[in-house]
């Protein structure tokens, strides 16, 4: 079984193409996030760093989707095996 992973690369292209879906410029995302650099967005659209928890949770109420459909991991979301299986 391989332990999951989060792709820094693919969840940044997911978060800008969230952004440009719904039509908000990065200034409108620093904005809603309230103390956050536009330089951050940017970071986080080129996969250089991920967004806090924090973060991830405002940005899923920005763009109306889960968490997990911001997260891009190294394999598909539903190959996972359940928390049931290590109980």
């Amino acid at each position: 079984m391989e332990y999951p992973i989060l792709d820094l690369k693919e969840t940044g292209k997911r978060i800008k193409d969230l952004r440009e879906e719904s039509k908000l410029s990065v200034e409108d995302v620093t904005r809603f996030l309230g103390d956050i650099s536009a330089q951050s967005v940017y970071k986080w659209q080129r996969g250089e760093s991920l967004p806090t928890i924090d973060n991830l949770y405002a940005l899923s109420k920005l763009f109306k989707t889960p968490i997990d459909d911001i997260l891009i991991g190294n394999r598909e979301r539903d190959e996972g095996p359940s928390l049931s299986l290590f109980i």
